[in-house]
């Protein structure tokens, strides 16, 4: 997977908000973990895979808080190690698969040895590609992406319709150069109308560009229902695949 990424995965507006959930060590790697206040299924997770901006931007915790609030205890592992985006050719290179391969596979290994038998993923731009190969390896049950990058369109397409058995929801919008419309057609065409049978879904939004799901600008109120529609979409899409 090393499709594009463009200028507005590197951009956005910063949320206000007060994160509710903690930092926590699972195998080694720093976690955000946000908790469910009540009840819910100790045997699930949503494992929510970030952009670049990864663990310390408040924008993401605030959502991994909206998901606990739904009854999901989720885990936002660190994909960068201590080293969220700056926008740098070294980076982008020290940051390649064989870098959050590891840190992937290693808390999905701790989360099914504490007994987890249930994964949700949701990966915003940067975190689509782990929520691939989690789908592709059969540990996500359920695979939501937001505006993705780094996907090889057709081959990521043609390859998730033919491994995967996770139900799949895109996050679409208007201007999005890393997932433009193109990409979004093709993959209505490989996946859409019943083809892939455990089930596809994808929602778009006009008037919002690539980041909306995370970053997005809250006093636009085309962005502001882009933001809210697409998690609302998210929440409902792994209420409907829970029991598998």
């Amino acid at each position: 997977m090393s499709g594009p990424m463009c200028d507005s995965c590197f951009t956005g507006v910063r949320h206000e908000g007060e994160p509710e959930g903690k930092i926590e060590q699972i195998a080694g790697i720093e976690c955000y973990v946000a908790t469910p206040s009540g009840e819910y299924d100790k045997a699930k997770v949503v494992l929510f895979l970030t952009d670049v901006f990864g663990i310390p931007l408040i924008n993401n915790k605030l959502l991994a808080d909206d998901f606990a609030r739904n009854g999901y205890r989720t885990v936002m592992p660190d994909l960068f190690q201590g080293e969220p985006l700056p926008r740098t050719s070294c980076w982008m290179t020290r940051h390649g698969p064989e870098s959050w391969h590891p840190v992937v596979d290693g808390v999905v290994a701790a989360l099914k040895a504490e007994g987890i038998s249930w994964i949700g993923t949701t990966g915003y731009c940067f975190g689509a590609p782990p929520a691939w190969r989690l789908a592709l390896s059969g540990d996500a049950k359920v695979t939501v992406v937001s505006h993705p990058s780094r996907l090889r369109v057709p081959e990521d397409l043609e390859e998730y319709a033919q491994k995967a058995k996770a139900p799949l929801l895109i996050n679409s919008c208007e201007e999005d150069k890393a997932f433009p419309a193109e990409a979004q057609a093709k993959g209505d065409d490989i996946l859409g109308g019943g083809k892939f049978a455990p089930g596809y879904e994808r929602t778009y939004w006009p008037g919002c560009s690539h980041g909306f799901a995370v970053r997005g600008d809250m006093s636009n109120p085309q962005v502001k229902a882009g933001k809210e529609g697409s998690f609302e979409a998210t929440v409902k899409f792994f209420n409907r695949y829970k029991s598998l």
